[in-house]
């Protein structure tokens, strides 16, 4: 939810807050943030010329099975005329590791030998500790002097396509293929590098940073960083979210370019964002890929958590600069600024997206694999009144035979804002309630935010407190700030102790009231502060070891996220798979949840822009991911309400919420139409939700995203290259939403030379080509690509946890070559047996008429995972009428063939019919095949 008044108590508490309200609540305040020309250390980095850079790399060598070198200033004597001496006074550390899979991490810091006055800050507990094993221990270096150089450069293994080059005289550091030389990916090529080192204050000089009334003490002074970074072949850049912006990314400074801010990453508490805005929003992840027009790929990530603004520069920029440079391959120029922090970065070469993708999540970790309810429908608002209120809304699930699986609780359930504690008078039994609803298979979900009410009579304040496990101010005490509660502090949780403190707090007897069934929600942990500077903490708080604020904040809410799914793990006794939301987020929070974009408006721009914003979220690692169905703010029409629905059911994450001004938008609130309408969307959902998990353990074993761009399927058809209206779900679905009202026609794009079938229909469309289709009232388009298989199941109960036992349908959409193939995964959905190899993974193979099961599961497994479930039907999309029968083997059984509909649910689809195989029976768990006769 965004900053608006609540139900505060004190009457100077309501004065304040409703003052913030009114400024901010109804309209995004652009003079609430802060612009780069407001920012000195972005100001400082944009006006640097190229070539303003005079480091060289000196004394290069291998240490440690690392490239390592010192950056010191060229020599005067060395010097271009007119070139200025770079100001550093000391000396700064290179390394350069290699790791397998065509990793380089790039690594940049002061000399601690040297004495800075303080130590920079690094990242903790982001990059995966079986990552680092993973590095490849150098053992020589060979030198090489480039074109128009005079100067070495030191040349390193990087893997068996690709070198990394580190120049001398300029600095510089690229990845280039060994076969043509010919680069893909560099840093400082227009010398723009720069590293403010930590010194002593001199005596009057000023270091103080004011905005709107608020000052950053800055004690450390000016600590910045910029870099520039090259792509070379590129024809567009992808990645940095949190912005609601396209997915490749419009260059933001250079010719042409009318508004020239930079894409800003800070966690900002932001409410009814702008499209197109380069601004910063929920969360921050310095990670960029690029895609050429043969379909190479390559990424670079920074890992640090400070502010950052980086510019994608238009061709041209440079114009006037001078600069030769040592390559005239077609590039894309990007220019990179930090606040404080190190150079932590990694370089990733790739054959394609998919590979960057799984680059950076062999780093960062692969997204977590949810629990099985977690995929399917969620139902929220702001807020539930009551707990009557809570089980009316349930029975109406019910007698309109929607399903759904989990219902949340917003702030208003708790005792006075203090979290993990319910409102006595709205919400006396809870236990009762979540058992109520668990009796169905359904789950409920309830808010914990970071702010901790300054109450000595709230339990985990009073510890905190005492524990002294509170973010302190600049003067080292507490920090007070304001939020939901009134007057609130933050807990410390970069600190380890304060975390594993806190994850105890989840356990049954310290959240009173809380269940087996009772998931959780981290709102408002950018961390949001409504009298704090930007609606933000001040970057001169300090944290855990004496961080600065200012080299934390973009992980801040990672740790709290992190926190809070340990105490879930942990409250499970390491049994139960955690389900928590978050909306701050940075590297690596795949790993511990979901997110979703925050608080969008109930119009078709936000419906329209969900979709770069999932898919950009998803190369970033963050494949469990979704926007508030119908708009956070505003009345949706009943026309937007249902296509938003129509497309929600394809997010990763499928959840409606809406504000507390807004009306109740519950499904059968729009009359007897759209009710029909929503519920066979969500039907659509529940129907897929096979595939759905199965695409979920994908993701969580290759990091790929579940929702994913044309591009990163067909990487070589440059038809999609700026294509971020249409998705692919996994390999198999490809979906396009409608964004406008009263649509009569919609076009959609095709890729690949294959057919692809309509999802609900059957029909078949060819591929490589934009087909102009009615808009249909009853469904978005969405197809079957052709060679695959899909799982589904077709009977809808009230929760997904019922529908275990159900049989299967599999869907086999055949290719030219008139073959496909697909997979099943199937686990506990609960549990974390898996990871010792308790589940069924299936290939089902289809070729010559023949359908094979093929068993995926390791045999040295240790845990097994069995079922009773069949596959009750099996469709074949493409396969002209004939035999009338189909031997199973080994049972040596035949069955009957004949045509059947594709989708049973009355009225969702055509009534067309296809080649079906009836009643198979066909065990899930054993090898088997079925062969047309």
């Amino acid at each position: 939810m965004a900053s608006r008044i609540g139900g505060c108590r004190r009457p100077f508490l309501l004065l304040f807050l409703l003052s913030l309200a009114s400024q901010t609540a109804f309209s995004w305040k652009k003079d609430e943030f802060r612009n780069c020309n407001q920012t000195p250390f972005c100001k400082r980095a944009r006006s640097r010329k190229p070539g303003a850079c005079t480091l060289i790399a000196d004394q290069v060598s291998i240490s440690d099975g690392l490239l390592t070198a010192k950056l010191i200033p060229r020599p005067i004597a060395s010097q271009e005329e007119g070139e200025e001496n770079q100001q550093i006074a000391k000396p700064l550390l290179l390394s350069v590791a290699i790791y397998q899979g065509g990793i380089l991490r790039l690594k940049i810091d002061e000399d601690p030998a040297l004495d800075p006055p303080k130590t920079r800050f690094q990242v903790p507990e982001v990059v995966v500790s079986e990552f680092d094993e993973t590095m490849l221990w150098l053992s020589r270096v060979s030198t090489e002097i480039l074109d128009g150089d005079s100067a070495p450069s030191s040349v390193v293994y990087l893997s068996d396509g690709y070198e990394a080059v580190l120049r001398h005289d300029p600095f510089e550091l690229f990845v280039r293929e060994k076969s043509s030389k010919s680069r893909l990916v560099s840093l400082n090529s227009h010398q723009l590098f720069d590293f403010e080192e930590l010194r002593v204050k001199n005596e009057g000089e000023e270091w103080e940073e004011r905005f709107k009334g608020h000052t950053d003490t800055r004690p450390y002074g000016p600590q910045s960083i910029s870099f520039d970074v090259s792509f070379y072949g590129a024809e567009f850049v992808s990645g940095l979210p949190e912005h609601a912006t396209s997915l490749a990314l419009k260059p933001t400074k250079g010719p042409g370019v009318d508004d020239s801010e930079p894409y800003r990453l800070f966690n900002l508490d932001v409410f009814e964002y702008l499209q197109e805005s380069p601004f910063g929003l929920y969360g921050s992840i310095p990670l960029m890929i690029a895609l050429g027009k043969s379909g190479k790929s390559s990424g670079f990530f920074w890992l640090n958590s400070a502010e950052m603004q980086i510019d994608v520069l238009a061709e041209g920029w440079n114009a006037d600069s001078g600069l030769s440079l040592p390559s005239d391959q077609k590039r894309i120029d990007t220019l990179w600024m930090s606040e404080a922090g190190i150079v932590d970065a990694f370089f990733f070469a790739g054959a394609g997206p998919k590979d960057v993708v799984s680059q950076y999540t062999a780093v960062t970790g692969k997204p977590a694999m949810p629990q099985h309810f977690a995929t399917a429908y969620h139902q929220c608002r702001w807020n539930y009144r009551d707990e009557e209120d809570v089980e009316n809304v349930d029975a109406k699930f019910d007698e309109h035979d929607i399903p759904y699986d989990v219902l949340w609780l917003d702030i208003e359930h708790t005792d006075g804002k203090r979290y993990m504690t319910w409102d006595s008078v709205m919400f006396p039994h809870p236990e009762e309630m979540q058992k109520k609803l668990a009796a169905k298979g359904r789950h409920m979900v309830t808010i914990v935010d970071p702010h901790i009410k300054r109450d000595d009579n709230y339990y985990i304040h009073k510890e905190a407190s005492e524990k002294g496990y509170y973010v302190k101010d600049s003067s080292g005490k507490d920090f007070d700030g304001w939020c939901w509660p009134g007057s609130s502090s933050y807990l410390d949780v970069l600190s380890p102790e304060v975390r594993s403190w806190f994850s105890d707090k989840f356990g049954f007897d310290s959240y009173k009231g809380s269940t087996p069934s009772l998931y959780i929600w981290n709102d408002m942990n950018e961390p949001s502060v409504f009298n704090g500077p930007e609606i933000s903490m001040p970057r001169d708080a300090l944290h855990f070891g004496g961080v600065e604020h200012r080299e934390l904040h973009n992980a801040y809410g990672y740790f709290y996220h992190m926190a809070t799914s340990n105490g879930l793990v942990k409250r499970g006794d390491g049994k139960d798979r955690p389900f928590v939301l978050s909306r701050a987020f940075f590297a690596g929070t795949q790993r511990f949840g979901s997110v979703w974009t925050g608080d969008n408006t109930a119009d078709w721009d936000h419906l329209r822009a969900s979709v770069p914003m999932i898919l950009t979220l998803g190369l970033s690692g963050i494949s469990f991911s979704g926007a508030d169905v119908g708009g956070f703010f505003g009345n949706p029409e009943p026309e937007l309400l249902v296509r938003w629905y129509q497309l929600g059911a394809f997010y990763p994450f499928f959840r409606a919420h809406a504000h507390q001004d807004t009306k109740r938008r519950e499904p059968w609130l729009f009359g007897e139409r759209n009710t029909k309408l929503i519920r066979q969307a969500i039907h659509v959902r529940y129907m897929l939700l096979p595939y759905f998990y199965t695409v979920f353990r994908e993701s969580n074993t290759t990091g790929l995203p579940i929702m994913r761009p044309l591009w990163m399927e067909f990487p070589s058809d440059e038809a999609t290259f700026n294509n971020d209206e249409a998705f692919m779900v996994g390999s198999s679905l490809l979906v396009q939403g409608i964004y406008t009202e009263r649509a009569k026609h919609v076009s959609v794009y095709l890729p690949g030379k294959e057919l692809w079938y309509d999802l609900l229909s059957g029909s078949q469309y060819k591929g490589s080509q934009t087909h102009k289709l009615v808009a249909l009232e009853d469904r978005i388009p969405a197809f079957q690509r052709a060679g695959t298989i899909i799982p589904r199941k077709d009977r809808y109960r009230r929760s997904s946890t019922q529908m275990v036992n159900d049989p299967y349908t599999l869907v086999i959409a055949l290719n030219s070559s008139r073959a496909a193939e697909g997979e099943l995964y199937i686990d506990d959905g609960k549990s974390f047996e898996f990871l010792q190899g308790a589940y069924i993974h299936r290939r089902f193979v289809f070729s010559n008429g023949k359908l094979t099961s093929l068993d995926l599961t390791p045999n040295n497994k240790s845990s097994k995972f069995t079922s009773q479930t069949v596959i009750e039907r099996i469709i074949l999309l493409g396969y002209s009428p004939g035999p009338k029968n189909a031997l199973i083997k080994p049972r040596n059984e035949k069955v009957e063939v004949g045509l059947g509909p594709l989708v049973l649910e009355t009225g969702l689809g055509s009534s067309s019919l296809v080649v079906t195989i009836r009643k198979p029976s066909l065990p899930v768990d054993k090898d088997w095949t079925v062969e047309l006769v």
